[in-house]
C-alpha cells in the first residue's frame, strides 16, 4: 500500500471514529434525557423539575455536534476540493448555529434555575 493510500485510509477510519463518538454522545444524553424525564414525570408533575434534564440534553447534542463538525473538518482535510471545502462551509455555519442558539437556551435556561424559576 502507498503511503498516500495509507494516509487516505488512515483518514477515513479517523473520521469514521469522530463521526461514531458523536453520535454515541448524542444518543447517550438521548436516553438518559429520557429516563430522567420518565423517571421525574413519575415521581413528581411540576415542570420546574424538567429544565435540569433539558439543560443536560442540551450539553449533550453541542458536544456531539462538536464531534461531528469535527469529522467534517478531517474528511476534507486532505486535498479536499472546491465542492467540499463549500459543502464543510455550509455544515460548519449550520452546526455552529446550531450550537450557538443551543448554548444560548442552555444559559437562558440556568439563569432562570439560578433565579428560582422565574420566567422574564
Amino acid at each position: 500500500m502507498e503511503p498516500a493510500e495509507l494516509l487516505r485510509h488512515g483518514d477515513q477510519v479517523l473520521v469514521a471514529v469522530v463521526e461514531v463518538a458523536g453520535a454515541l454522545v448524542i444518543f447517550v444524553g438521548a436516553v438518559w434525557a429520557v429516563v430522567r424525564f420518565v423517571v421525574e414525570g413519575l415521581r413528581h408533575r411540576t415542570a420546574d423539575r424538567f429544565t435540569p434534564i433539558r439543560l443536560s440534553l442540551g450539553r449533550f447534542l453541542t458536544l456531539g455536534l462538536e464531534f461531528q463538525l469535527a469529522a467534517d473538518v478531517l474528511r476534507t482535510a486532505l486535498s479536499p476540493s472546491f465542492e467540499q471545502i463549500g459543502q464543510l462551509a455550509a455544515i460548519a455555519t449550520i452546526r455552529t448555529a446550531l450550537n450557538y442558539f443551543l448554548g444560548r437556551e442552555i444559559r437562558q435556561e440556568q439563569r432562570q434555575v439560578a433565579d428560582g424559576g422565574r420566567r422574564p
